[in-house]
């Protein structure tokens, strides 16, 4: 039965039921009788009262419920929004707390540079320094807000409790007494505040009586005022207890076995009450990563989402492409790095300046290249169309330098501001706010906290772009809603006393839906209980009071995981103890349909290139046609390639590219002037530029073994009669003549490493990087061997091999027995094959052996859908 409000002439309290006259579709106008009938009986007049919501949702539908009545409306309001009417807020002080993280990470760690200990930390440990920053700056954040919410007489006890808390069992030596030293400094901090909180005007009102409807608990500040008041009051309690639960609409729950079975059982529930008019509707944002995939899939159905959490400015596009530009400006940053940059709203002025296709011209030419790093890239060399687009590029960037000294952080904001394309980034979706947010197009007040940070701060180039990914991390943005709204994505707390027609949390789990709250990292629990903060206790209270008023939706549905990978995943304790009071829950029922799709099997591709052929051929061409004919077909015939990587890091490719420069140097000064072999080879080494990477000194402390054992075979090959002739020789043949073959004209190309000549003859050498074992295994089947049978087609030899140059053992030679005639067997058979191909032969994939692992031709032979 439905509890009366207790008509007395002081406090009164009274609570909202949990029945179908209660529902959240019909609280409020339930709500507005319950008050305006004890304003009636104690001769209070509506227009006199105050009325206190938990949440600003609540202001509309409580409105129109009192208006409803044709009586004096109340003044219906949040302490906050009562607050906000009565004055404004005052701005925080050089020195206060702004409650901007980001800004006031910088304003504590100037506190801290005072303190003796604290520089010995920072000497000492800049990481834990840094989390120590982050620790004090969330304690002074909560501190500060706790105090606001308390009456001012109140306060300096709360200051004093909080102090004697922390400094209860401070001896020095004990375990976390640097913890406690900064939980001390940020009381201090935030009790030196000076500015009075605009809720401070509230303690001053004096109603005809405050109305207060509480929803998830009491509120700290709400309680404040009601102790300070001696104006008559009436307290509706909507909180539910578990032991009082029961389902005033159906409720229903579906187990998933996997995240991507319940994001897509998610959209199907919302899609399913969406389609029986149960609009708007709730999504729970419990879990972050599972409802950006579950709004991906509703936003593919054109359903209108209005998202009241929002999202960090960090993670917006425009976020994106400015910190692509402050990559782009680091001394180790890559031509990707810089690509990044040019290719995004943020340079729209720099591409604007330059020819249409210079930057496409500029990335072809790098990777053809191989320039990984800006100081590699050489005007000089780049085609005419790209220079001046680089050229702009790099003195754009020379903003962004660092210098012989720090710069304040508002010289850094003007430098990034001069490279940027602000009216670009501005017409993108969070684009303004990212760059209000950074300073970049507004200015701080005179005398503001963020005006002396800004101003005095110095900083170097990687501390200023930390601060711009705390301030991106720190502020967010919201949305706006596409078309008309049909889902409201919200907190669990927020969704309380909402008119919603159906409510759908996923994630009661016990990982996305615990019971344990979270505590400022300085205080235990016991800290946080003395000095009257929400300790655990009052935290899992409150979480359960917002979970069981999902009781009063007219329709809910739950959705769990099992699993979470190969881990079992318990359900959330809040839901175990809904299924204590209510008996186990109904399984939700799927609406999706199940369709048949019938099976089709795809073949092994296979091409026909009837009357083509390539003009010439390489070795590694000639190697793809003998590995996989389609292979052959899409990089030859079709002329596909894979874009290069342009990898900043170093890899033994680039170790052996360098090594091959090195040699062809040595060799070649070598034969011009006689000396010490050691020196010269290191000289060359020095001389060839082994790439600025830190990833590439394994390689030069590998260089350092290779120089003595290289020496020592060349002596050795040199005593049997030896020597140098060439290196990177190309080398070209037409090798049939048959006028009126198909094959007539066709080259055979190749870049032979190494050539010397010996009392035997001609020898071909090329370098590997490779081990020695699979060299040997290589010429096992000298037929199987393309490279070096192509270099002797090309250069008719004596001898033939690969030289293996980093193997453990030391240098060897593989020798390639009976070159020649592999040489004259590969030319024959290859103009066989070249002629069935000419003539119409299929070229099948053969998807078969390793050649498979890393074709670039693998998507277009779909291997994978094979049958």
């Amino acid at each position: 039965m439905e509890l009366q409000a207790r008509q007395v002439e002081g406090p009164a309290s009274s609570r909202l039921p949990l029945d179908a006259a209660h529902s959240t579709a019909t609280i409020w106008p339930r709500v507005a009788e319950r008050s305006l009938a004890w304003l009636a009986a104690q001769g209070l007049s509506p227009r006199d009262a105050i009325v206190l919501l938990p949440f600003a949702q609540h202001l509309a539908p409580a409105r129109r419920a009192f208006g409803a009545s044709g009586q004096w409306l109340p003044q219906v309001a949040t302490t906050h929004s009562l607050a906000a009417a009565l004055g404004p807020n005052v701005l925080a002080g050089p020195g206060e707390i702004s409650f901007d993280r980001a800004i006031d990470a910088l304003s504590a760690a100037r506190l801290l540079d005072t303190q003796s200990w604290a520089q010995a930390l920072h000497e000492r440990d800049e990481r834990a320094w840094r989390l120590g920053v982050a620790r004090l700056v969330e304690l002074a954040h909560v501190l500060l807000r706790a105090a606001h919410q308390r009456a001012p007489d109140a306060r300096e006890a709360f200051w004093q409790s909080a102090r004697e808390a922390v400094s209860a069992g401070s001896a020095p030596g004990q375990p976390g007494v640097t913890e406690r030293a900064l939980a001390l400094v940020a009381i201090e901090w935030a009790a030196a505040d000076t500015r009075v909180p605009p809720t401070d005007a509230l303690f001053a009102l004096q109603p005809g009586a405050w109305i207060v409807v509480t929803a998830g608990g009491t509120d700290p500040l709400v309680e404040a005022l009601l102790g300070a008041s001696s104006a008559p009051r009436l307290v509706l309690d909507s909180d539910i207890e578990f032991a009082d639960a029961h389902a005033v609409g159906p409720i229903e729950l579906a187990v998933c076995p996997d995240f991507e079975s319940m994001a897509q059982a998610g959209a199907a529930a919302v899609l399913d009450h969406l389609a029986q008019g149960r609009a708007p509707l709730a999504l729970i944002a419990q879990d972050r990563v599972l409802l950006r995939r579950l709004r991906a899939l509703l936003e593919r159905q054109g359903v209108g989402i209005e998202d009241e959490t929002g999202w960090t400015l960090a993670t917006s596009a425009p976020a994106a492409q400015l910190m692509a530009l402050l990559r782009a400006a680091q001394p180790l940053a890559s031509v990707d790095d810089c690509l990044a940059w040019l290719k995004s709203a943020a340079a729209t002025q720099l591409r604007e300046r330059a020819e249409a296709d210079a930057l496409d011209t500029f990335e072809s030419a790098c990777r053809r290249r191989g320039w990984n790093t800006p100081r590699q890239v050489r005007p000089e060399s780049l085609p005419d169309a790209a220079r001046p687009l680089w050229l702009a590029a790099r003195e754009t960037l020379l903003a962004l330098r660092d210098g012989t000294a720090p710069r304040s952080l508002l010289a850094w904001i003007a430098a990034l501001r001069s490279c940027l394309s602000v009216n670009a980034l501005q017409q993108l979706p969070a684009g303004k706010e990212v760059l209000e947010a950074l300073w970049i197009t507004r200015q701080p007040w005179d005398g503001s906290a963020h005006h002396r940070v800004l101003t005095e701060t110095e900083l170097r180039l990687k501390d200023f772009v930390a601060w711009v990914g705390e301030t991106l991390e720190a502020q967010a943005w919201t949305p706006p809603p596409a078309g008309a709204v049909q889902v409201v994505v919200t907190p669990l707390a927020r969704a309380m006393l909402r008119p919603f027609g159906a409510i759908v949390l996923p994630g009661v789990d016990a990982q996305s839906l615990p019971l344990t709250g979270r505590l400022p990292e300085l205080l235990s629990d016991a800290q946080v209980a003395a000095i009257g903060l929400p300790d655990q206790a009052a935290q899992r209270r409150t979480l359960a009071s917002a979970f069981t008023q999902l009781l009063r939706a007219p329709h809910v549905t739950l959705l769990r995981r099992a699993a979470a990978g190969a881990e079992p995943l318990a359900p959330s304790p809040l839901l175990e103890r809904l299924e204590i009071a209510l008996g186990v829950l109904p399984a939700w029922t799927d609406p999706r349909t199940t369709r048949a799709i019938d099976a089709q099997p795809q073949a092994r591709a296979a091409a026909t290139a009837t009357g083509l052929l390539p003009a010439s051929l390489s070795a590694s061409q000639i190697e793809a046609l003998r590995t996989c004919p389609y292979q052959f077909f899409g990089r030859v015939l079709l002329g596909l390639q894979e874009a290069e990587e342009l990898e900043a890091t170093a890899d033994k490719r680039d170790y052996g590219i360098w090594l091959h420069g090195v040699l062809l140097r040595f060799h070649r000064e070598r034969a011009a002037e006689a000396g010490d072999d050691d020196a010269l080879l290191r000289r060359c080494a020095t001389e060839e530029g082994a790439p600025a990477d830190e990833d590439f000194l394994p390689y030069i402390a590998s260089f350092e073994r290779f120089v003595p054992r290289y020496l020592e075979w060349l002596v050795q090959a040199e005593q049997g009669g030896q020597r140098f002739v060439d290196g990177e020789f190309d080398a070209r043949i037409t090798p049939y003549d048959d006028a009126a073959s198909a094959l007539a004209g066709l080259e055979i190309r190749g870049r032979i490493d190494r050539i010397d000549t010996s009392d035997a003859g001609q020898v071909l050498i090329d370098y590997k990087t490779g081990s020695l074992t699979g060299l040997k295994k290589r010429v096992t089947e000298p037929l199987e061997d393309t490279q070096l049978a192509v270099y002797a087609a090309l250069r008719p030899a004596a001898l033939a091999g690969y030289l293996a140059l980093d193997d453990k053992d030391g240098i060897a030679f593989v020798d390639h027995p009976a070159v020649n005639e592999s040489a004259a067997a590969l030319i024959e058979g290859l103009g066989t094959d070249l002629a069935a191909l000419h003539g119409g032969a299929p070229l099948p994939a053969l998807g078969e052996g390793k050649a498979c692992e890393f074709c670039a031709m693998r998507g277009l032979c779909r291997k994978d859908d094979w049958t």
